[in-house]
This record gives C-alpha cells, structure tokens and sequence, in this order.
C-alpha cells in the first residue's frame, strides 16, 4: 500500500484539485493519502479565504484520509523553506510517494536540475553573480539553471517541485517524486474553462462574478454561505497602523534586511493601499511575492527571533476512519507531538496561535472575532465517517 503525500493551499480548493485527487486515486487504488497543508496565511504572503477548517471539511469530502496542517513558520516563506517543513512533516507520517502539479512534467529534468542546485559550483557562483547585479532570487535561479542546461524553469509549480526535490535529496528521504501535468496557467485569471487556477477564481470573485463551473459543490457552498471574502487588502489599515507603531525597529521582523525598512518608511504615508505600498517600495532585488511575506510578517508582529525551523509538532486537522487506523499504526513511531486539540500546545505556541487566529478575524469585527477564538480554543480533529 503506497502512503501518498500531498502539499497544498487550496486557495480556493478548485476542479483542478479535485482532477489530482482524482488522478492519485486512480494511479495508488489502495493509497492513504496525507495533506499537508497551509492554514489561514499562504506562501506568498496572502490571506486564504477559507479558513484552515473549511478546507480540511472539504479536502476529507472528496477522499483526503489525513490533513495535518503546515504551521505558520513554514507556510509564509519562500519556496525551499516552506518545502522543507512540508517534506519534514510527510516524512515523519512515513510518506513514500510525493505527487505535484508540473508545467513541464518533467521528474526526471526536475531531479537532474535540483542535483545541480545542490552540488554545482558553477551555479551558485552564476546565481550570486546575478544577485549582485541586482536580479531577484527566482529569477537568478532560473537563469543560472539556463545558462548551465539550457533549460528553462520559470513556472511557478516547476519552481516549487525543484525545492520539493531537492529536500527529498538533501535529506535522503524515501520519497519518490511523482508529477501530474498541470492543465492550467498560474498567471491567467481571465479563462472561463471548467479547470482554471485558483488565482483566476479569487480575481472572479473580487469581480462579483459566480464561480460554481471552477469549484465543486462544497467549496461553492461555502463560498456562497460566506459574508464577504475578505482579502490581504482589507488587512491594510491594521498592517499600516503595525508598520507605523514600530517605524524605527522595522528591521526586527523576519525578511525585513538589506535596508528595505529604509523604503518603507519613505512610502508607509504616502501610500492608501496594500496594492500601493507594493507597488511603491518593490524594486528590481524585492518582487511582489517577498515583499507581501514581509509584509505578512509584519502584520502578524512575527520576527527574526520567532523563526524557529524545528518541527517541535504536527497538528492533525482531519481524518477519516482509513487516516484514524493509519494513524494509530505509526503514531509510536512520530518522533514530534502530535496536536489533536488546542489544549495539546505548549503555553507560548498556545499564545501565537491565538494571536495568528485573532489577526485573521479582525477585519470581520469583534464579535466574530471572539466567537472564532473560542471556536479555536475548543476545537477538535474533524473526523469524517
């Protein structure tokens, strides 16, 4: 039997998920299937409009057995940092088999360009030639990679599977990456096709436009049932109020380096909207998705001191009965604490998650705010029949 990981964000959880669901299914019949996913705060440094019990509900609906969840230290950094907690965590549940989206589709190019990552001299010499002439890191990786192989890797799901590999390499994980072509484009959020990215959904739906051909049935319902969809946007007055109170120890919070803070001082009253800041303290060295993590960090006061990178628990979300006896089989074996119910943290691990779950409530007003708390406090694994 194949114990088969999955790293997702599910931002919304679209057709496109539920055709690799469905995929994996067909390719491992007799497979457990662990997710591991990101919460309420995303890669790039964005907001999930579900929040992590909504997509646990839905990813256990349509066939997920076990839904641990990628803590926050994790989940908003970039790519080799945030495959190296996942990869961690599925390894510890004794995954075998890693299954992605791909554009290229590729496994074999993919491990053959991460081997280069991680022993050619060559590249990373080339990758801090072009960082000091000022190129931001993805690109200098792939133009590195280029000039070594003459192969391109610039899209962002073959980018994320090149750092997933590398780990599995790094740390000689038993761990066979697997890729499904990816049957659509990241970056297109104008295509009305039945299987469209999830960044094209949430444009949709800050359009006002319905959105039920590109989800199934239970993400649309909850998406329905939903006041408002909130994005990073409406966290701004509170993420300028942050950036104002510390003005002059910016440089406290993880990713603010290199006199960045410099540049936010200068457009932090200048500026009337999240989309305004990015666009007036980006540079050529700082793109969109680094300056949104920073800014993540920021609004959610997480600093260089807090980024500790041991996985000291894993919090399970959901299982089904399959994930509950797959589970009780290998539970004695997981080296870290299992988290089963919010009374299972540490007091200071208690507190940040408190406080990660009150910052992504507050824009619903207080009300909801404290109802969500308490929700949290009590919460429990969701288990499906």
């Amino acid at each position: 039997m194949n114990v088969v990981g999955i790293i997702c964000e599910y931002n919304p959880f679209h057709n496109g998920h539920l055709y690799h669901l469905n995929k994996i299914k067909e390719m491992y019949k007799d497979s457990i299937i662990v997710l591991v996913l990101s919460g309420n705060y995303l890669e790039r440094g964005e907001i999930s409009i579900l929040n992590k019990y909504e997509k646990t509900k839905i990813a256990l609906e349509y066939g997920i057995n076990i839904v641990l969840e990628l803590p926050y230290n994790f989940a908003v950094q970039s790519a080799d940092i945030f495959a190296y907690g996942a990869l961690n965590i599925l390894n510890k549940f004794n995954v075998d088999t890693l299954v992605f989206g791909s554009e290229s589709d590729n496994v074999d190019n993919l491990v053959k360009l991460a081997k280069i990552q991680l022993e050619n001299k060559d590249y990373n010499k080339k990758v801090q030639e072009l960082l000091d002439e000022g190129v931001n890191y993805p690109t200098a990786l792939s133009k590195a990679l280029k000039s070594i192989t003459n192969i391109e890797i610039n899209s962002p799901n073959d980018l994320l599977a090149l750092s997933y590999i590398k780990q599995i390499i790094k740390n000689d994980y038993k761990i066979t990456p697997i890729s499904i072509k990816r049957t659509n484009n990241y970056h297109d959020t104008k295509s009305n096709e039945k299987i469209v990215s999830a960044s094209n959904i949430r444009e949709k739906i800050k359009n006002k436009e319905d959105v039920k051909k590109f989800v199934p049935p239970i993400t649309y319902d909850i998406l329905k049932n939903k006041n408002k969809i909130f994005s990073i946007e409406d966290y701004y007055q509170i993420l300028k109020y942050q950036i104002i109170s510390n003005i002059d120890n910016l440089d406290e919070y993880l990713t603010v380096d290199e006199g960045i803070d410099g540049r936010i001082k200068k457009y932090i009253y200048k500026s009337n909207s999240y989309e305004e800041l990015i666009n007036n303290v980006k540079t050529k060295r700082y793109t969109y998705n680094k300056l949104s993590r920073m800014f993540m960090h920021i609004l959610t006061s997480f600093k260089k001191k807090d980024n500790d990178l041991n996985i000291k628990y894993i919090r399970v979300l959901g299982l089904n009965n399959k994930g509950k006896k797959y589970l009780n089989n290998i539970k004695k074996k997981i080296d870290v604490q299992l988290i089963t119910k919010f009374s299972d943290y540490s007091n200071k691990d208690r507190f940040n998650e408190l406080k990660l779950i009150y910052i992504y409530y507050l824009v619903e007003g207080l009300n909801k705010t404290y109802n969500m708390i308490d929700n949290e406090i009590k919460s429990k694994i969701i288990f499906k029949d």
